[in-house]
């Protein structure tokens, strides 16, 4: 399970209209149906088949079209009615439609139905309404959709079959299927749309990124404009397709062809690059849209945010995807491409890196480090302000581009955080994914009512999704390039042992001390090992790790150490150290040219000014090397914890049994009804939503009276605790609010009366719970962040977890190997495994209350916060003794929904 957003059954509320993308790369608007649809609603069902009307209606007549047009356009509570809408300029097209109606109020079910007009079928329109109307469904309370069909529409049952979700079949006498589809979002089904919205992606991107021909508008005839600059570049990099500039005053600008205005360009140009001045880039964007150009890139800056937002409505009305404004630029190369339309300093090298960057700056600093190492940019895009073009759609391009090998990005903001973990997590399974993890530090932690809330910082949600995604997240342009030097020669090392070589002792040791405290080991070699060293560099070497061969050794000597111990398989990668000498010849190329099968070689040259070159091996083509050890170690450490992520288990979403999704919800938009502005949970009540998600609390009882607390204690016949209880209070240790071990009707009375006596008015009930077991106390929690969504934390509990400072951090929905990775990273796995003898803890059964915890957060989109602190493991299991729980309205938003920014 993922965690699909459940709400208890409603009346359907319209949806908001947002734009999407068919598989060729086409913009749809997806939005309810209205009255003044009725016109073209009526066109589309007019230019329908005979056949295809029978197929949706069971009736070939004309009439059961005019009558669904008119039905659409009058609004149902129990109904859901959406169309497909593309433009054409000035006028828009249905080009499909979809229903899905209730069965009966308050009815968790619903039938469903589609048209897709003549002409546009096979471009998934069909499957693009079943997923919003699904969407629409999840909102309203409903579980499963309907669907009931002639036995040879097999266009209806493709796009059932295909759009990811669960379903069934059952046929009936006299050709009629009945389908029923479960709404379940797991994670097999995410896994589709993300298919789907790749290569949608992808294609919109085409003309972007590998146009038909090019128009630069605003090119100015003088040197040193901006136009001027990009239009320059195109012709020095070679662009050999369709090139024109726009210039009111110009025929002709460089040697190229220049229109004057926008409607007298040649109909080839699939990319405008617009170099105008803020106030006349609506215009030319407008003029763009009515001559057909596929794609915009926008230099222009600043552009006002009134602007940015006329300017991204144009792009959806004509279909245009846009890069900026406020941007660099793009640029790709390839076999039979080579465009620069960026106004850098200088062209940057073609070659295998994807790279996208916000800021300008970054952007030509990143493409100069790679033209210089030899690696280039594939394809590369300066995003600026964002209007439309994200870091989501560029992943999409290079998941599926074929010459992209590593990925390179700068983002300072995420638009769907969500929804790139999980994008970047699919690219990175098979190419490298690389990022500056810009925007680490914290104004200042929040004030909050938890802990767990308290301890989140922009750094860690960050720091989590890299983590989560694969993403590899350095902390400067220089080790983002560093980096990226080392995993584009493929290197992927096994574990983290590392073998030390170097022909000067003291770098030897420096190198080693690099290693250690960049989180890698320099193991003891084996005798055997050793004796073979020695015998090949002579008694004077000192062949333990770190190896030092001693000056007088050359690079024949040193190729040979290097192969000989990543033969032996006791280390899983080689850090070569070279200084160079009088006495020796020393090419820059020894540890290229060894031959270590699987096990990398990083060569540091201790005399190198740049932090890292490459240079050409004999077999292994370009490798860096390094200035220093302490840059090649922290290179060598995100090559482990890269191939590390790659070798882990537990990619999926594990399905959580005994959950009750939607109890759960009732529970909340019953308190919701009541403090419509939200708030803390009462512990019964919060007891009870954990419990609807398979989280075993201490038993308790909320008692308001003397009376109350005093039959409460008696039920289960051993020692309770006292907990005073009003909804603000947060620390009840600190201010004397809890009593221990109370046992019989006269110890409970007099604990009632000392609380009662203490705290006075703004007691609101005391809460009578078990005496917990011993165990290792622990604290789970969850911060439901508007953006980045739910973030589990995981620590050592109790009344010290603050002091303790254990806690760890991933983003929701939790894979098996999230869970497993929280609390084995953490502190508190000591405790679980038994420290110094005392008894441990279920370890499993922590990480399947995480995983609840997780799920919870993610259905039950308006629990902003909640904490259990402590809870109790033991080894025959865990249970929650204290937790809060605090909820606020929200608008449910389905982070993976297909739409565009």
């Amino acid at each position: 399970m993922t965690g699909s957003r459940t709400a208890a059954p409603q009346a359907v509320t319209a949806t908001a209209a947002v734009h999407a993308l068919l598989t060729d790369g086409t913009t749809v608007s997806i939005r309810p149906s209205a009255p003044e649809d009725l016109d073209n609603l009526r066109a589309m069902f007019a230019e329908l088949s005979a056949e295809s009307l029978r197929m949706r209606f069971f009736a070939s007549g004309a009439a059961a079209g005019r009558g669904a047009a008119e039905r659409l356009c009058e609004p149902h509570t129990d109904r859901i009615a959406l169309v497909a809408v593309v433009q054409h300029g000035e006028r828009e097209q249905i080009v499909g439609e979809g229903e899905a109606w209730r069965l009966g109020p308050g009815a968790d079910a619903a039938e469903v139905g589609f048209t897709v007009a003549e002409g546009w079928r096979g471009r998934g329109i069909g499957t693009l309404l079943l997923e919003h109307l699904a969407d629409a469904g999840r909102a309203a309370g409903i579980r499963t959709f309907t669907a009931e069909t002639l036995a040879d529409n097999l266009a209806m049952k493709r796009v059932i079959n295909s759009a990811g979700l669960r379903h069934s079949s059952a046929y009936e006498h006299g050709g009629t299927v009945f389908h029923d589809i479960d709404l379940t979002e797991d994670d097999a089904y995410l896994e589709v749309v993300a298919d789907r919205e790749f290569a949608a992606c992808a294609a919109s991107l085409r003309p972007l990124f590998a146009p038909r021909g090019v128009a630069v508008v605003g090119a100015g005839r003088a040197l040193g404009g901006v136009g001027r600059a990009i239009l320059d570049h195109l012709v020095t990099a070679g662009f050999d397709r369709p090139l024109f500039a726009v210039n009111p005053r110009a025929d002709e600008i460089a040697g190229v062809p220049c229109a004057r205005s926008v409607d007298l360009l040649p109909h080839q140009v699939d990319l405008a690059v617009l170099a105008v001045p803020a106030d006349a880039l609506v215009e030319a964007a407008v003029a763009c849209g009515r001559h057909g150009v596929r794609a915009l890139t926008a230099v222009t800056s600043p552009v006002p945010a009134s602007v940015r937002t006329v300017l991204k409505a144009v792009c959806r009305r004509y279909g245009m995807r846009l890069v900026g404004p406020n941007c660099l630029g793009v640029a790709a190369f390839g076999a039979d491409l080579a465009m620069d339309a960026t106004f850098g300093a200088h062209t940057p090298l073609g070659g295998s890196a994807g790279v996208g960057v916000q800021s300008g700056g970054v952007g030509i600093a990143v493409l100069d480090h790679l033209s210089r190492l030899g690696i280039g940019a594939g394809s590369f895009a300066s995003l600026g302000d964002k209007a439309d073009v994200s870091g989501n759609d560029l992943l999409a391009w290079w998941a599926q581009d074929p010459d992209t090998k590593l990925v390179l990005l700068h983002l300072e903001s995420f638009g769907n955080p969500r929804k790139f973990a999980r994008y970047a997590r699919r690219v990175a399974r098979v190419k490298p994914v690389l990022t500056v993890a810009a925007g680490r530090s914290a104004a200042g932690s929040r004030a909050a009512a938890s802990h767990t809330s308290a301890s989140v910082t922009p750094g860690i949600t960050r720091e989590a999704l890299y983590r989560q995604a694969g993403v590899v997240a350095t902390r400067s342009v220089a080790e983002l390039v560093e980096t990226a030097a080392l995993l584009d020669t493929g290197a992927r090392p096994a574990g983290r042992r590392v073998a030390v070589v170097s022909n000067g002792g003291g770098t030897g040791v420096l190198a080693a001390d690099s290693c250690v405290e960049a989180g890698l080991s320099v193991p003891e070699f084996s005798a055997a090992l050793t004796k073979r060293l020695s015998a090949l560099l002579g008694p004077a070497a000192a062949c333990g790790n770190p190896v030092d061969s001693g000056p007088g050794a050359d690079g024949v000597l040193l190729r040979k150490a290097v192969e000989t111990v990543a033969a032996s398989g006791e280390v899983d990668a080689v850090l070569l150290s070279l200084v160079p000498t009088a006495l020796a010849d020393l090419p820059p190329t020894v540890g290229a040219d060894a031959r270590t099968p699987g096990v990398p070689t990083v060569t540091v040259l201790v005399d190198q000014a740049a932090s890292v070159d490459t240079v050409l091996g004999a077999d292994c083509g370009r490798v860096p090397v390094y200035g220093d050890a302490e840059t090649a170690t922290r290179a060598l450490a995100h090559a482990c914890a890269y191939a590390e992520w790659l070798r882990r288990p537990g990619s999926e979403v594990p399905a959580v049994p005994g959950v009750r999704s939607h109890d759960a919800a009732r529970l909340l938009s019953v308190f919701l009804a009541a403090h419509p502005e939200g708030g803390w949970l009462p512990p019964d009540r919060a007891a009870d939503l954990l419990a609807c998600y398979g989280i075993r609390c201490a038993r308790m009882v909320l008692a308001d009276s003397e009376q109350t607390a005093v039959a409460a204690a008696s039920l289960w016949g051993s020692p309770v605790v006292l907990k005073a209880y009003w909804p603000e209070l947060v620390h009840k240790s600190d201010v004397g609010g809890v009593l221990l071990g109370l046992s019989g009707a006269e110890a409970v009375r007099a604990g009632w009366r000392s609380l009662k006596q203490r705290f006075g008015e703004q007691l609101a009930g005391v809460v009578v719970q078990e005496l917990a077991p011993q165990g290792v106390e622990l604290l789970a929690g969850v911060d439901n962040d508007a953006v980045f969504g739910p973030l589990v934390a995981f620590g050592i509990g109790g009344t010290d977890t603050d002091l303790a400072a254990d806690r760890g951090f991933r983003l929701a929905p939790l894979t098996a190997a999230d869970a497993e990775d929280l609390v084995s990273g953490s502190r508190a796995a000591t405790l679980l495994a038994g420290y110094r003898g005392r008894p441990g803890g279920d370890a499993a059964a922590v990480r399947d209350v995480l995983s609840r915890l997780a799920l919870l957060a993610a259905e039950q989109t308006c629990v902003a916060e909640a904490e259990i602190n402590p809870l109790i493991a033991t080894p025959d299991g865990v249970q929650a003794v204290d937790f809060r729980v605090r909820v606020e309205p929200r608008t449910a938003h389905d982070p993976y929904l297909r739409r565009l920014r």
